[in-house]
């Protein structure tokens, strides 16, 4: 697995938890569609701090919060 891999899934369930597409993550979020869309598809494969902010204020977390999760604190992540 992969550090890109991971924040998909995280941000995958987050969606789906939360009952929200993608599309109105990208609208929450303040970012646009086509960055979400490079990041869930693993074309952006080192999201900036800047954007996982973004994303955390969208899904009304901390960027903390966003990145507290398993497969974050107990995986051995393969080089990119």
């Amino acid at each position: 697995m992969t550090y890109s891999d991971a924040i998909i899934k995280r941000l995958t369930q987050l969606c789906k938890e939360r009952g929200i597409t993608v599309n109105k993550l990208a609208t929450l979020s303040g970012i646009t569609q086509s960055t979400v869309d490079n990041l869930m598809k693993g074309k952006t494969r080192n999201p900036k701090l800047k954007t996982l902010h973004k994303l955390a204020v969208g899904l009304e977390m901390t960027v903390s919060e966003l990145l507290d999760f398993p497969e974050m604190n107990f995986t051995a992540f393969d080089d990119e």
